[in-house]
């Protein structure tokens, strides 16, 4: 009888098995590999937007009024534009010129949905807000930036 050379039904039933297996198990974790990754533009927009505020400060002895705009005798200050990841705002604190804060909140459309991170005069960071479902939870005193709730 002449050997037969070829993949078998069981030989090919057990590749796509460990391709599935291993499908199963590397994609939640490339999920979140691409979403640490957007993250990190809130935490620079949000860091970088922070230090142009304190500069602000040192040349005119108050923090612009409620974080953009001009007003009499200051020069005007812009906040940095919406990325498609997070959007970034200011609101005046309980000090309007000497106190803020900068919240960059993420938006739907780029995966990031849900985060919310603050930061103020003092350089407190807090992780306000996460996506609902899953391993995200909010953190006071740092920015989330990988799961579980590592800062």
């Amino acid at each position: 009888m002449k050997q037969q050379s070829g993949v078998t039904l069981i030989e090919l039933l057990i590749a796509c098995a460990i391709v599935g297996v291993l499908g199963a198990i590397a994609l939640p974790a490339y999920r979140d590999y691409v979403i640490r990754g957007k993250l990190t533009d809130a935490q620079s927009q949000l860091g970088a937007t922070r230090t142009r505020l304190e500069q602000y400060y040192q040349d005119n002895r108050s923090y612009p009024p409620q974080c953009g705009g001009t007003a009499a005798g200051l020069p005007a200050f812009t906040l940095p534009e919406t990325t498609s990841y997070f959007a970034v705002t200011c609101a005046a604190g309980a000090t309007v010129g000497q106190t803020f804060l900068l919240t960059a909140t993420g938006q739907t459309g780029g995966g990031t949905g849900g985060f919310i991170f603050t930061i103020d005069d003092q350089g407190n960071r807090n992780t306000t807000g996460v996506p609902s479902g899953g391993d995200w939870s909010t953190r006071t005193g740092c920015w989330v930036v990988k799961k579980p709730n590592n800062c």
